[in-house]
């Protein structure tokens, strides 16, 4: 049921790349707002304790807390933001792909799995190089979406 799942979510993500890439934002944005808030109130707490390290916990806080609220409200700040984040994403799915083929030798889905998270991470990072569009990264998220779930449907 769960590769059927990623494939519909990944064919929705190829049709529509800007539902893929709102939803980023979205998660992106409050992730990070919360992540604000959690500082800035956990620096409060911390001012009786350590002023210092209170009040360095409660400016940068805040400055998360702005970053979450711009990164939450502005569509053009995020797509530069992918942009640049585009090859530590390549980075990271190469990385994931080579724990995978290291930790799983003896699963199929798990050895294509990482196969494939290589291939992809190395894709991203060209990707990066020439293509600034952040919808190829929603593309490219439907793609491994497919991929993964055909793998896994063909594995049971």
């Amino acid at each position: 049921m769960l590769s059927i799942l990623a494939i519909v979510l990944g064919l929705i993500i190829i049709a529509f790349p800007m539902v893929g890439l709102i939803g980023a934002q979205a998660i992106i944005g409050v992730a990070v707002l919360l992540m604000g808030v959690f500082l800035l109130i956990s620096g409060i707490s911390e001012v009786d304790y350590s002023p210092s390290r209170g009040i360095a916990t409660v400016i940068i806080g805040i400055l998360i807390l702005i970053l979450g609220l711009i990164l939450l409200f502005s569509p053009n700040t995020f797509a530069f933001l992918a942009a640049l984040t585009i090859y530590l994403a390549g980075i990271l799915l190469i990385i994931a792909g080579l724990v995978t083929l290291i930790g799983n030798k003896d699963s199929g889905f798990s050895f294509w799995s990482g196969v494939l998270g290589i291939i992809l991470g190395v894709i991203y990072i060209i990707l990066g190089t020439y293509a600034r569009d952040p919808m190829v990264l929603g593309a490219l998220i439907g793609i491994w979406l497919i991929l993964t779930g055909i793998i896994r449907l063909l594995d049971n």
